[in-house]
């Protein structure tokens, strides 16, 4: 589970851990890298969740272990040039778009293959699965639905030869449908936290 900590303060963070989160969730880079650098002395595991650009890819790959939101190869290159020799390599998952909503990024299904295909050469990363947002809907049918179709596009992957393990599937509204269709990793928030506080202007 990904505690998902936009807009929380550092303190609260340190309370989620001490409760037993291990894993925090981040989707902003602007708001998170001076927490992150407050938090250094945490030995969380950090995952950027959000839209990235490639102007901060560095500060993303020397603060974060995990980037969940891959869906451009661009992105994913410059990820790869920043990610400092000392550290470990940066564990990413490709974001699909299984909801068609043109305000949520994330390649089509169809195009997970190609774009899989060249992530996986890139050095300093290391590619492990795939990442993907239901529709903000409360009806359960079509959130497995779309969760099955992820975990289709995931199988076939790992037929192609691919070594994945992580389907990042499910938030705090969604998470049941998510797990039934097979999610390894679910990124809540609300459920957490409580409702989230306005980011400033």
């Amino acid at each position: 589970m990904v505690a998902v900590a936009k807009s929380q303060p550092p303190d609260a963070i340190r309370e989620a851990f001490a409760a037993g989160c291990r894993d925090f969730g981040e989707s902003y880079v602007q708001e998170s890298v001076p927490k992150l650098d407050a938090l250094r002395d945490v030995a969380a595991t950090w995952h950027f969740i959000g839209n990235l650009q490639g102007n901060k890819a560095r500060d993303v790959a020397e603060r974060f272990d995990w980037v969940h939101s891959i869906d451009r190869l661009k992105i994913a290159q410059a990820l790869s040039r920043a990610c400092p020799e000392s550290r470990a390599p940066l564990h990413v998952c490709i974001q699909v778009n299984i909801s068609r909503e043109a305000t949520k990024g994330g390649v089509a299904p169809g195009d997970a293959a190609p774009l899989a295909r060249d992530v996986a050469a890139l050095p300093r990363l290391k590619l492990r699965g795939l990442m993907g947002m239901a529709s903000p809907t409360a009806d359960a049918s079509r959130q497995r639905a779309e969760f099955r179709e992820l975990r289709e596009t995931y199988e076939a992957l790992v037929a192609a030869g691919h070594t994945l393990d992580t389907l990042s599937m499910g938030m705090s509204d969604d998470f049941e449908s998510a797990i039934a269709e097979g999610s390894t990793m679910v990124r809540v928030g609300t459920a957490i936290f409580g409702a989230r506080q306005q980011r400033a202007a």
